[in-house]
């Protein structure tokens, strides 16, 4: 019993902790990015490269495999499916992979250069302060 207190006592100052908030801050920011980034690709980007491409929805480029299926839709309507591999929705999905990476890579980039110009603004840490305290009472 004293076992479970002791990690309970050990959970409960992690929690309280400012990184688990932080973290959570970040995670509900992070869901509330991917509509805009979703709405950037579907409709600014994937436009673009359909027009270079000329075809308007990769979605419906597919490799039929022979017969059907009877699919159900959300209202319930049944409609018969073709059997096939639908390789065009993955190409949308790669695309989009692809320019969601190239823009954090370019938002990491940025929010990294803006930390350092911010450290070089502010002078040197209090380690490298201790440091040249400790070098000058050795010399």
């Amino acid at each position: 019993m004293l076992k479970e207190f002791k990690e309970f006592k050990e959970f409960k100052e992690f929690i309280n902790k400012g990184n688990i908030f932080e973290a959570a801050v970040g995670l509900i920011m992070a869901l509330a990015f991917v509509p805009v980034v979703q709405s950037m690709v579907d409709d600014m980007i994937m436009p673009v490269v359909a027009r270079i491409f000329s075809q308007p929805d990769f979605s419906q480029l597919q490799i039929g495999l022979g017969g059907s299926e009877e699919v159900t839709l959300d209202d319930g309507t049944v409609v018969m499916q073709e059997a096939a591999i639908r390789y065009g929705a993955f190409i949308n999905e790669v695309i989009a992979f692809m320019i969601i990476g190239f823009v954090i890579f370019f938002l990491v980039k940025a929010y990294s250069r803006a930390m350092k110009a911010h450290e070089e603004e502010s002078g040197p840490s209090e380690i490298d302060l201790l440091t040249e305290i400790r070098d000058g009472m050795k010399g």
